[in-house]
């Protein structure tokens, strides 16, 4: 019997003591370690192939692919955890194309010395996350660093999917009069990462918005297949995600701050620690684009979604060479929202 199963069959299913330099040398302590953690967790027909890739057919049509790296700390945070994020926010990426996805593929960067209980709670939330989103992971890769040369995990996440016929969905193409969406409160995750990562507390405990949301995504596209855009605001928040699709569109975008969600807890966090909402990462929210005409139709799919029940629409893509955003505040005057300056919240995805 090996070392990593006398481990794991003598706590009646928890796993102890700590990735070893040899469990990323590529030998029995490597495939052990897969064997008896990763793919107990993330078992599927394509991984079991045991492959260093997953075969797979392809429909025909427009496919897409993003990676994402996941350095978050502290792993595990209220409502979520870094295995849950990475599959999430891979899963987002795609979507935000319109596009379905169909595989993901893990790479895990592990320090010696990590708690093997750790690591297996991380896969298990992986495991569940990418089961209830119905997008397996089929490959993967592990390596080990030293101790004190990595952050106990870091994982990235790559992930496809095929884009739906009539599908157009990019960040240059909004255009003046379209309307600008937001699917729901704004700055959830950062607060939540942070208040974990400063022990900081609250009212009532402030969690993660990090979630799937390509079904989301595929019932919107099912409605208004003409959507121009579709970002979801993670790093840099709402903030500097309408900075990026201005640009990418050659346009301005204006907003109205008394239609922006954002929960009490969050703004009374933010004012607290002297943070703005605006630019407070998100793992679960997106903003759409769309044609003026059928703004009020995407909101009321938008709204009926579970994970889009706040949705709002707050604000309009106006011609500006310049490519500003601005916000109407709710004293009635105006304020630029810029390009973020700095990092204020790091490792926070």
């Amino acid at each position: 019997m090996s070392v990593i199963e006398a481990r794991f069959s003598a706590r009646e299913g928890k796993l102890t003591g700590a990735v070893e330099m040899i469990h990323g040398a590529g030998g029995r302590a490597t495939a052990e370690l897969i064997r008896t953690l990763f793919r107990r967790h993330l078992d599927n027909p394509l991984l079991a192939q045991g492959n260093d890739q997953a075969a797979f057919p392809v429909a025909a049509g427009r496919m897409v692919m993003t990676t994402d790296a996941h350095v978050i700390a502290p792993l595990f945070f209220p409502g979520g955890d870094i295995g849950s994020l990475a599959v999430h926010g891979t899963i987002n990426d795609v979507a935000m194309a319109g596009a379905r996805p169909l595989y993901l593929s893990a790479a895990f960067v592990l320090e010696e010395g990590f708690p093997l209980a750790d690591l297996d709670r991380i896969v298990a939330s992986m495991a569940q996350a990418s089961g209830a989103a119905g997008v397996p992971i089929v490959t993967g890769d592990t390596k080990v660093v030293e101790k004190g040369k990595g952050d106990g995990v870091f994982i990235t996440t790559t992930g496809i999917g095929i884009v739906p016929d009539g599908v157009e969905i990019s960040g240059d193409r909004a255009l003046p009069g379209d309307m600008v969406l937001l699917s729901g409160s704004i700055g959830d995750h950062g607060i939540a990462v942070l208040s974990k990562r400063e022990n900081l507390t609250f009212e009532t405990e402030i969690l993660s918005d990090s979630a799937a949301l390509h079904t989301l995504v595929a019932d919107m596209v099912g409605a208004v297949p003409g959507i121009r855009v579709l970002r979801d605001p993670t790093r840099g928040g709402l903030g500097a995600t309408l900075n990026e699709i201005a640009q990418q569109s050659g346009v301005g975008i204006h907003l109205d701050e008394a239609a922006i969600p954002i929960k009490p807890d969050v703004s009374a966090a933010c004012e607290l620690l002297g943070l703005d909402p605006l630019y407070i990462a998100n793992e679960g929210k997106l903003i759409a684009i769309a044609p003026p005409e059928k703004a009020q139709l995407l909101l009321a799919v938008m709204r009926a979604h579970p994970l889009a029940r706040d949705a709002a629409i707050i604000g309009e893509v106006k011609h500006d060479p310049h490519a500003f955003v601005q916000m109407r505040t709710r004293f009635g005057g105006n304020r630029m929202v810029d390009w973020l300056a700095g990092d204020p919240l790091p490792r926070i995805c």
